[in-house]
């Protein structure tokens, strides 16, 4: 058998870091096993699915590296394939019209309910052996419901939850045509399931009550059911249903925010799932250790703290000329310019170890390309009337010297020796007058770096 996995969003909106994890999932599945795997666009929800949405998904699968072998597949151009089957449906007897209004249906949910019975269709135009059905009403246009089974259990090993059983009693005749004609999303899903030949339907637990209804679904249509196994929701920082505080945003976003896509996708993959204490992993062990047995059945719980500190390490990693393109877009986004007349690669590998996120390291580095903003407070109290006849003296050498690292280092221990002062009464205040802050790496690595010029501006109007 040849694995096929698919992964279905549905575009009302971007794609998120469960459905995210699901694609992963999915996918890492697939080439885990040499098999396939398929993207399908379910946009039947015609009113809530936009061409933005579809985009967004798309991009978001770009940026993660989850590509597809099929697909994009737009459940909106197969409208014919579904009629067809419903059509022999219908003609085999297994789906009938039900002409029951909207208002009817709401009288019998609340009957029902008052009754202390679930809401539930009462099969009232379902044909049966020696029924009267009742007249067909003038002017409604019917749906179409599936004739469910009417007892017995739907069951079946769910690859992360266990064995699942359903009683067929639990569920009403499934509508799978609404009355303008439109096939419904539970039965375009087991359709679509069918024909793509899919083993493995990898999704979130949300669609566990959907099951049994595919299920029966596919033993009428003689189709082959496929393995599924459902995934826990995820939470956020608090242990509360996810929102958009903490992560339940699209995943471009993270991207916006300064995320690595290979720390996104570490973190993704040990959130409900493990290799043993392996926290560190590339997307290629991934997907050789990856197997349904280690995801946890309970809820994980999604953690901002972990996921920087994934990303700083894949900072660390990552290639310094890949870090420096990706500065200048971020700065330039900002309004700064990265000059050529300093080494950007340099620059980033000085504060990289600093930074969470990339759009930290921006932050950290645009210093280096446009006058900085000074901490009035950090002003105060490092570059006082005490300290400024050293910085002064230091400007003298700094003005005369060849501009090295160790002239630099040796230039600011000789200001601090001939004033008889400790190293950081000097280095402090420089560091305010040429970062803006007080923080920042070797101070005489920082000097290097900006340049002879830019150092004695910075430095000439606090000591001129």
């Amino acid at each position: 058998m040849t694995v096929r996995t698919r992964f279905a969003p549905s575009p009302t909106g971007f794609l998120h870091i469960g459905g995210a994890r699901t694609a992963l999932f999915s996918w890492a599945y697939a080439r885990k096993h040499a098999g396939q795997f398929v993207l399908r666009i379910e946009d039947t929800d015609v009113a809530r699915s936009t061409p933005e949405a579809v985009q967004a998904i798309l991009d978001g699968m770009n940026w993660l590296g989850l590509d597809w072998d099929e697909g994009p597949f737009y459940q909106m151009q197969r409208m014919d394939k579904y009629t067809a089957v419903i059509n022999n449906l219908l003609d085999k007897g297994q789906a009938y019209y039900c002409y029951s209004t909207k208002d009817e249906l709401d009288v019998l949910r609340e009957q029902q309910m008052r009754e202390g019975k679930k809401p539930r269709y009462d099969g009232r135009w379902r044909p049966e052996a020696d029924k009267q059905l009742p007249a067909v009403p003038v002017g409604v246009t019917p749906v179409i419901r599936f004739k469910n089974p009417l007892s017995g259990n739907v069951v079946w090993n769910d690859l992360v939850k266990g064995q699942i059983s359903i009683a067929n009693e639990e569920l009403d005749d499934l509508i799978i045509a609404r009355a303008d004609g439109t096939p419904t999303y539970n039965f375009c899903v087991v359709v679509d399931d069918w024909e793509m030949e899919i083993t493995h339907v990898i999704r979130g637990d949300d669609h566990v009550n959907n099951t049994p209804r595919q299920i029966n679904l596919l033993q009428a249509l003689g189709a082959t059911i496929p393995q599924y196994a459902h995934l826990s929701m995820i939470l956020g920082d608090d242990g509360q249903k996810l929102s958009k505080r903490h992560g339940a945003v699209s995943v471009m976003q993270y991207d916006e925010d300064g995320y690595l896509p290979e720390a996104v996708l570490n973190y993704l993959a040990r959130l409900g799932w493990a290799h043993g204490d392996d926290e560190i992993f590339s997307t290629t062990q991934f997907c050789e250790w990856f197997d349904l047995d280690h995801i946890t059945p309970s809820a994980a719980q999604f953690n901002t703290e972990k996921l920087n500190w994934l990303n700083a390490h894949y900072i660390k990693q990552a290639d310094l000329a890949f870090l420096a393109t990706d500065m200048a877009k971020r700065l330039s986004a900002k309004g700064v310019v990265v000059a050529d007349q300093v080494d950007a690669k340099a620059v980033v590998a000085l504060y990289r170890d600093r930074a969470n996120t990339l759009n930290q390291l921006a932050d950290s580095i645009a210093y280096f390309y446009q006058h900085p903003e000074i901490d009035q407070s950090a002003l105060e109290k490092h570059v006082t009337p005490e300290i400024v006849p050293a910085l002064r003296g230091l400007f003298s050498q700094l003005e005369t010297i060849e501009w090295t690292v160790e002239n630099l280092h040796a230039a600011i221990e000789r200001a601090v020796t001939s004033n008889e002062l400790k190293f950081p009464k000097v280095a402090m205040p420089l560091r305010v007058m040429l970062t803006g802050g007080a923080q920042s790496p070797s101070i005489d690595a920082v000097m290097a770096l900006l340049g002879k010029s830019v150092v004695l501006e910075r430095m000439r109007r606090f000591v001129a």
